[in-house]
């Protein structure tokens, strides 16, 4: 059973969907993000892309970012996330694209939304980086990061318009710290 980490829903259990269609990111790995993340996750606009059962959206709400997108269009998963939502208090905060992330994106674009954080969880080794990258350019703010999960044996997504500037690799998981090129330089680095 997965639940919320650190913050105010602290130690709340999360329903997750049955079955293979959605792999919900780990409490080792979601920990590790929001330890990277620290204090740029408070009053931050946070977009929480192929959401699943929301756990990273609501670790970000729950840790003090002012709102939360979730993008997701398998039902089962919304409906985990609609549940986790209600059990965490965080509606008033939270809105939910129950859409196909292309046509979100679409939509966050037309709604001239930007975001201090993009986190991208799409199904491993299908090529959804690439295709997801260059999609969210506009969306994120110039001091703003992009986190991608992927495989850790998958290569790493890569644009012309984004900067990998750290990759981090918590068992078969990576985590895949991007920022605009031409951002402001506070974003994450390798360690030295």
């Amino acid at each position: 059973m997965l639940r919320i980490i650190a913050g105010q829903a602290r130690g709340q259990r999360l329903r997750t969907p049955k079955g293979s269609g959605t792999r919900p990111t780990s409490e080792r790995v979601r920990e590790a993000l929001f330890n990277i993340l620290g204090p740029r996750v408070i009053e931050a606009l946070f977009l929480d892309l192929f959401a699943g059962s929301g756990a990273v959206g609501l670790e970000a709400l729950s840790r003090g970012a002012k709102e939360a997108f979730f993008i997701e269009h398998d039902r089962r998963a919304l409906s985990c996330l609609k549940a986790n939502l209600q059990a965490t208090g965080f509606n008033d905060r939270a809105h939910i694209l129950a859409m196909d992330v292309r046509r979100a994106l679409a939509e966050l674009r037309r709604r001239d939304l930007v975001f201090d954080l993009i986190f991208v969880d799409p199904p491993y080794r299908m090529g959804w980086g690439d295709i997801i990258l260059p999609a969210i350019v506009p969306l994120v703010l110039p001091a703003g990061l992009v986190i991608m999960e992927t495989a850790a044996a998958e290569a790493v997504p890569e644009n012309a318009d984004m900067k990998l500037t750290c990759r981090r690799i918590y068992g078969d998981t990576a985590l895949n710290f991007y920022q605009r090129v031409g951002g402001l330089a506070d974003g994450v680095s390798e360690p030295d």
